[in-house]
């Protein structure tokens, strides 16, 4: 038998600073620190001894040539615990795997025992994939039983980002095909073949055999099978030609068994302590709380380093069993260079949640549009949302956990400029669950990368659970929703902008939605505002964010490019207009100057364009802005708000009512002067022009001191006013128009 490699694993001392411990370089040249150099004695020890009965147990177990018991076995048990003692804190070195699957597929010893060996394959870095081939093999003899096999299926899809290569693998694929016959094994083997599918298996000719096989098999569409023919079809969709489901629960049972979390314990002891026993890691004792799972799937497993040197040991030894193209793994993906140079040949691991990490990889979704990549996402990030949904799953008490990695999937998106369709389908089930609280900034963040979608799914599933809390919550969450709904809004204006081309010659659907879809957004927003300064009392703080939305609705058509305008709720315009708080009454203004600016281009571009008269603005828009300029120039200019406010919630009163308040100079209340939001830069200006008056006489504001005095607002950075005036007002418009012409050289 050839002598086998060292199966030592390097393994950094772990350093413990006791209180006598006072010279560092002491240490370091073998001064007298007992208590140190005692646990590094020891620590080295236990490594040795513990690498001693590994290479032991492994002679030992593969020397075995009859069938053997574990009952009143004592040497057998001595070396199953070495193994699994060895795997549960080091992790196993690639050379043992090969004789350890030898021997737990090889039928020599009890079910038992080979179910022991295979929960303790537990890699501490790579697996070679040779050893999984001759695995494989075994499986033909048929010396093993069907539990066995099942468990050994189950522990190549959860470590199958770990295994070195997959070109044997693939080579392979019909003889994993052949198990799709075993209704117990189906569902794995689904998996198996849906992590090895690539676009070749998917363009061969096999890949019409395979779905017809598939699709005789069909019982009542099982999740599984499905799974596999979406991957055949965004490969081979001449092939594939039955409708699938849009909307999966889950595709794939959970396989992960003891493996994973044992996998994430050695890879932290590795670098550091452990916070997990070994009764947690063999599955003998429940863990206190859930497995985090996106923890582990979140960092790309394989060691660049022992891949290389295994790939050198294969190209001396191995023998490949055919020619395929070769595949760069992502592992080794470091620089954006490397990235262009391998575009084409990169191979993703199967936990896609490395993806969400990595930049390099986030580029290459961006650049190269590969529908498997999503699928696969799609399928991982539907399965990790839905089983640790935190106000979802009973007794699940870590939400920090769960607000990083919602954290994690905001950010992606972010970088991808999309939402994914896993997340949305998760908001869509969980929201009307939502409390408002579990993970409140995480959830509203990615509410704002919800995609286009029809009318009624936004509405049963997003706009009315987000309404029944908006309206029970505090004020803060309520400011939160409307940001998180104007971020939204920008999200489809600004990924849709490049779609949205006004000098096409038809219009096509997708324009036609979104119009549909932001109208519907814009509305919503208009209602719950409305009712929210009802309850809030018209607060300042929340009217600052309501026209914060309304100042990305107004620009839609000139910024956007959207053939859509709407104006505000007159319980928001009212509100605004009667603010007591100079910036929003400033923001207003604004608003309304660009509401202006947008209709006046639209009314050009219908005039002269006949392409925009399918989507021509409503009589019913232009009429409510000449409603509301009305009482805005009535309020702030001439003083006439409550005789010529025309609009049916407006400010018109008789003078019988108006003498009834007792109010004096009532119908200049609310002027620029009186105004209760302007009433400090009236004060302000009248000391700087008479600061000799012991009182404020807010009567000599007039003639050339009116003029003064809108100069002096202008100076105080009230450009929302200062722009709404120079348009909406026509003596003051010439005026500017004069000063401006004057100016020129």
């Amino acid at each position: 038998m050839p002598q086998r490699q060292s199966s030592r694993t390097p393994k950094q001392p772990q350093r413990v600073r006791h209180k006598g411990q006072t010279d560092l370089s002491a240490w370091r040249k073998g001064g007298r620190i007992d208590s140190e150099k005692s646990l590094q004695n020891h620590e080295s020890a236990n490594n040795d001894s513990q690498e001693g009965s590994l290479d032991q147990a492994l002679s030992y177990l593969e020397k075995v040539q009859n069938r053997v018991a574990l009952k009143k076995n004592s040497v057998l048990q001595k070396h199953l615990d070495a193994v699994e003692s060895t795997a549960l804190t080091q992790g196993l070195p690639p050379e043992g795997f090969e004789i350890l699957l030898n021997v737990a597929l090889n039928g020599k010893f009890a079910d038992t025992v080979n179910t022991r060996l295979l929960k303790s394959l537990i890699p501490a870095s790579v697996i070679p994939e040779n050893s999984v081939v001759k695995a494989v093999s075994w499986l033909c003899v048929g010396k093993c039983s069907g539990n066995i096999q099942l468990l050994f299926f189950k522990w190549l899809i959860t470590v199958f980002d770990f295994i070195d290569r997959k070109e044997q693998l693939r080579a392979l694929y019909g003889f994993f095909f052949f198990f799709l016959q075993d209704e117990k094994m189906c569902p794995y083997i689904c998996h198996v073949l849906y992590l090895l599918t690539t676009k070749e298996n998917g363009e061969s000719y096999l890949c019409q055999l395979k779905y017809h096989f598939i699709s005789d098999c069909l019982l009542g569409m099982q999740s599984h099978l499905q799974a596999l023919l979406s991957l055949y079809k965004l490969y081979c969709p001449e092939l594939v030609t039955i409708t699938l489901p849009g909307k999966m629960k889950t595709y794939f049972r959970n396989s992960e068994g003891p493996w994973k979390a044992a996998i994430a314990a050695v890879r932290q002891r590795n670098q550091g302590t452990s916070p997990l026993s070994q009764a947690v890691f063999l599955g003998t004792s429940r863990p206190q709380s859930r497995k985090r799972k996106w923890n582990t799937q979140l960092i790309i497993p394989a060691s660049s380093s022992s891949t290389n040197n295994l790939r050198e040991d294969r190209q001396k030894n191995g023998v490949y069993l055919c020619s395929t193209n070769e595949f760069f793994p992502v592992e080794q993906l470091q620089t954006f260079p490397q990235l262009l140079q391998n575009i084409h040949r990169l191979e993703f691991p199967s936990q896609m949640g490395s993806v969400l990490t990595n930049p390099l990889l986030l580029h290459y979704m961006n650049c190269v549009k590969d529908e498997s990549i999503y699928l696969r996402l799609y399928y991982w990030m539907g399965q990790m949302l839905q089983e640790e949904c935190t106000w979802c799953v009973v007794d699940n008490p870590c939400e920090e956990e769960f607000r990083s990695f919602l954290e994690t999937i905001y950010k992606s998106e972010c970088f991808l400029q999309e939402g994914f369709s896993a997340c949305e389908e998760f908001l869509y089930k969980t929201l009307p669950l939502w409390d408002g609280v579990n993970c409140r900034s995480e959830v509203l963040k990615l509410i704002t990368w919800i995609p286009l979608s029809s009318s009624s799914d936004l509405k049963s599933y997003i706009y009315d659970p987000l309404a029944q809390l908006f309206f029970t919550s505090s004020i803060y969450f309520k400011c939160s929703v409307l940001e998180s709904l104007k971020e939204l809004l920008q999200n489809w204006l600004n990924c849709n902008v490049i779609q949205v081309d006004l000098e096409l010659s038809s219009l096509n659907t997708t324009l036609s939605g979104l119009v549909n879809a932001v109208a519907e957004l814009v509305h919503f927003v208009g209602w719950i505002s409305t009712v929210g300064l009802r309850l809030e009392r018209n607060s300042s703080f929340l009217l600052y964010f309501i026209l914060d939305f309304y100042g990305t609705v107004c620009d839609m058509y000139l910024k956007y490019s959207l053939p859509l305008l709407i104006m505000p709720p007159a319980g928001v315009f009212y509100p605004a207009l009667l603010s007591m708080d100079s910036v929003n009454l400033n923001q207003l203004c604004y608003i309304m100057y660009r509401y202006r600016t947008n209709l006046v281009a639209a009314k050009e571009n219908e005039v002269t364009k006949k392409q925009m008269m399918q989507f021509k603005f409503s009589d019913q828009t232009y009429q409510e802005y000449n409603q509301y300029l009305t009482a805005m120039v009535g309020c702030l200019w001439t003083s006439s708000a409550f005789q010529k406010d025309i609009h049916p919630q407006g400010l018109c009163m008789d003078d019988e009512l108006l003498s009834k308040t007792a109010v004096k100079e009532v119908k200049t209340s609310f002027n620029i002067v009186y105004h209760p939001a302007m009433m400090g830069y009236s004060i302000k200006f009248l000391q700087q022009i008479c600061p000799d008056e012991p009182t404020f006489n807010f009567k000599l504001i007039k003639g050339k001191k009116w003029d003064w005095y809108l100069e002096y607002l202008y100076s105080q950075g009230l450009k929302g006013l200062k722009v709404f005036i120079e348009s909406s007002i026509s003596r003051v418009s010439q005026a500017s128009r004069r000063k401006a012409e004057n100016a020129e050289p």
